[in-house]
C-alpha cells in the first residue's frame, strides 16, 4: 500500500511534440521548390539552346534559385526571409514603423489606444459582470482576462505538482470541448513592485509608536518596497465569434448575444480553474486593463499607476504615447523591447516545473506568454492524418532514391503516431505558441537581459530565436493580454 501510494505519488515526466519540418516534397517547402524549378527551367532551357554562352548568361538566375533554396541565414533558408524582408520595406516606405498619439484629435469613442492593427480594438463592458471585453473585429473574436493567483510551483512537493499538473490538464480539456473558443493565453508577468503590499501589511500590523525601531522600519519599508519586483499572471479567454453564431444569435444577436454566450464560457473557466486549485479573482474591469495595457508600453510608470488607484484607468489613455520599431526591437515611452520565440520545447523528457529557470529570472522584467489554441476533434483527425500520410510518402521517395532515414523524421512519425492515441483516448489537441517579451530602460540593457533570458530558456531546455522585422505584432501578442497572433 505504501509502495502504491508512493508510485502515485511521484511526478511523472512529459515530452513535448517536434516542430514539423516535413515540407511538400522530400522536406522541401512550396517556396524552396518554386525557387528551384525557376533555376531548373533556366538550366535546362541553357543546355538544350546549346549551352556555352547561354550557360553562362543564365548562371545567375539558377545559382541564385539554388543559394536562396538551401542556404540557411538565421536558421532559415533564405527564400523564406524574402515574404519578412518584403513587408517590413513595405511598411518601412508606408512609415508605420513610427506611432506618435494625435493628443489633439480625440479618438474614436470605444477603441483602444493601440498602435497598428490593434487600433482596431474595441473594448465592452458587460453590464452583468463588470468585466472588459476586448472585440477583435478582424480576428472575430471577444476576449475576457481573469487575474490568477497561486502558490508558487516549485516550493510544491511531488504530489500536490502532480495533482494540480493533471487538474491545469482538465482545464484545457474544458475549452478542447467547448469548441466556441479560439484561443487561451496565459501571461507570467515581471513587474516593478510598488511596495503597496508592505505598506499596507505595515498599516494593519505595524506599531506606529514613534519610537526609534518604529521610525525605523517604516523607512525601510518605503525604500524597500519599490526596489522589489512582484510576479503577475493573468488567462485571457477569446470567443470565436464565428463558431458561436448560432448560440449568439438564440441569445439576442449582436454584441449583446456575443457577450451572453462568452459570460457563460467564463463561468464554465472560473469554475475549470477553481477545480484545479487556481485561485481565479474577478474578471478585469476596463480600468484595470487600461492599466495593464499602459504598463506594458511604459514600465517606468507602471508602480505609481498601481499605487494610485484612480490613475491611469481611463481607455483614452491605455496606449502608448510614442513607439518606434525597428529591425530587431521596440521603442516605447519609457522602455526598450525585443520578444523572443521559443521554437522548440524539450525533445527529450522533462518534468512539469522545467519553465522554472527562465520564470524566477530575478532582476529582468519580461513577460512569458503562453498561447493555447485549441483544435476540433475532427480538424485534429485529418490533420494526423495529412501528417501521417506525408511522412510516409516522404520516407518510401527517399528510399526510392537510396535516401537513409534519419532519426528525426523518424521521432517525428512517433510524435505524430502518439498524438493519434491520445486523441482516441478522449484528449483534446492544442498548438501552443511561447513568447517572451523583454523590457529594460535603455540598450544596453535591453542587449543584456536578453542574453540572460537566453540562457535562461538553455537551462530549460527550450531554444529560442529573436523575432525580427514584426516587433509591433509580436510585442502586442507576447506583453498584452488580448489573446493576439503573429
Amino acid at each position: 500500500m505504501t509502495a502504491t501510494s508512493t508510485r502515485t505519488n511521484q511526478l511523472r515526466p512529459v515530452q513535448f511534440s517536434r516542430l514539423p519540418k516535413r515540407g511538400v516534397l522530400l522536406g522541401l517547402s512550396l517556396a524552396q521548390l518554386v525557387t528551384l524549378a525557376i533555376g531548373l527551367i533556366a538550366f535546362t532551357t541553357a543546355v538544350y539552346m546549346g549551352g556555352g554562352i547561354l550557360f553562362g548568361v543564365t548562371s545567375p538566375i539558377w545559382a541564385t534559385s539554388l543559394v536562396f533554396s538551401f542556404v540557411p541565414v538565421g536558421g532559415r533558408k533564405i527564400i523564406e526571409w524574402v515574404p519578412i524582408a518584403l513587408h517590413w520595406g513595405w511598411r518601412s516606405i508606408g512609415g508605420q514603423l513610427r506611432f506618435r498619439v494625435d493628443v489633439v484629435r480625440p479618438r474614436p469613442a470605444g477603441t483602444l489606444a493601440l498602435p497598428g492593427d490593434a487600433a482596431a480594438l474595441r473594448e465592452w463592458v458587460d453590464p452583468e459582470t463588470g468585466a472588459a471585453m476586448i472585440q477583435d473585429p478582424h480576428a472575430q473574436t471577444l476576449t475576457a482576462v481573469v487575474s490568477i493567483t497561486h502558490p508558487a510551483f516549485v516550493l510544491l512537493d511531488s504530489g500536490e505538482q502532480e495533482r494540480r499538473v493533471a487538474g491545469w490538464g482538465r482545464v484545457l480539456a474544458t475549452v478542447c470541448r467547448s469548441g466556441r473558443i479560439a484561443r487561451v493565453q496565459v501571461s507570467e508577468r515581471t513587474v516593478p513592485s510598488s511596495g503597496s503590499g508592505l505598506a499596507e501589511w505595515w498599516a494593519r500590523h505595524g506599531i506606529d509608536d514613534n519610537t526609534w525601531p518604529a521610525v525605523t522600519y517604516k523607512e525601510l519599508i518605503e525604500r524597500a518596497g519599490p526596489a522589489g519586483e512582484r510576479h503577475a499572471t493573468t488567462i485571457s479567454l477569446a470567443l470565436d465569434l464565428r463558431a458561436a453564431a448560432r448560440q449568439i444569435r438564440a441569445a439576442g444577436g449582436g454584441m449583446k448575444g456575443a457577450a451572453s454566450v462568452l459570460r457563460q464560457e467564463m463561468t464554465t473557466f472560473a469554475t475549470a480553474l477553481r477545480a484545479a486549485d487556481l485561485t481565479p479573482t474577478e474578471w478585469l474591469t476596463p480600468g484595470e486593463v487600461a492599466v495593464t495595457l499602459r504598463s506594458a508600453y511604459d514600465p517606468a510608470a507602471a508602480p505609481a499607476l498601481e499605487r494610485h488607484g484612480e490613475i491611469g484607468r481611463s481607455l483614452a489613455t491605455a496606449g502608448p504615447v510614442a513607439v518606434t520599431e525597428s529591425w530587431d526591437r521596440l521603442r516605447t515611452d519609457s522602455g526598450h523591447h525585443a520578444v523572443l520565440w521559443i521554437s522548440e520545447w524539450p525533445r527529450s523528457q522533462v518534468f512539469p516545473g522545467f519553465l522554472s529557470p527562465l520564470l524566477l529570472t530575478s532582476g529582468i522584467q519580461r513577460t512569458f506568454t503562453l498561447i493555447c489554441t485549441p483544435v476540433r476533434a475532427d480538424v485534429a483527425a485529418r490533420d494526423i492524418r495529412r501528417k501521417k500520410v506525408g511522412l510516409l510518402s516522404d520516407a518510401a521517395q527517399r528510399a526510392k532514391i537510396g535516401q537513409i532515414e534519419d532519426a528525426a523524421r523518424t521521432a517525428e512519425y512517433n510524435d505524430v503516431i502518439q498524438q493519434e492515441s491520445d486523441l482516441t483516448a478522449g484528449h483534446g489537441v492544442l498548438r501552443y505558441t511561447g513568447l517572451v517579451a523583454v523590457s529594460a530602460p535603455s540598450a544596453d540593457e535591453l542587449d543584456a537581459a536578453v542574453a540572460a533570458v537566453e540562457q535562461a530558456a538553455v537551462q530549460a531546455a527550450c531554444e529560442t530565436r529573436r523575432l525580427v522585422g514584426q516587433q509591433a505584432q509580436s510585442f502586442a501578442a507576447a506583453a498584452l493580454p488580448l489573446c493576439r497572433t503573429i
